[in-house]
């Protein structure tokens, strides 16, 4: 694979990991009006490990490619 196309899907899995956590969040706080405070901290919860992972595998397949 050219690096090009991996620093491409890095940034598309960063992006992707941030736009997860924002989901998450503001499922968050939805959850959290409505009085149900362990549901609201699950929902966060999730968004954070899902969203980070994937940050986290994109920040790695661009570091790799080559990006700084």
């Amino acid at each position: 694979m050219p690096p090009t196309f991996l620093y491409k899907l890095g940034k598309l899995l960063e992006g992707l990991g941030l736009l997860v956590i924002l989901v998450g969040l503001s499922m968050s706080i939805g959850v959290g009006l409505e009085d149900d405070g362990l549901a609201s901290m699950a929902a966060e919860f999730q968004g954070l490990m899902v969203g980070g992972a994937l940050f986290a595998l994109g920040y790695l397949l661009e570091r790799g490619a080559g990006g700084r």
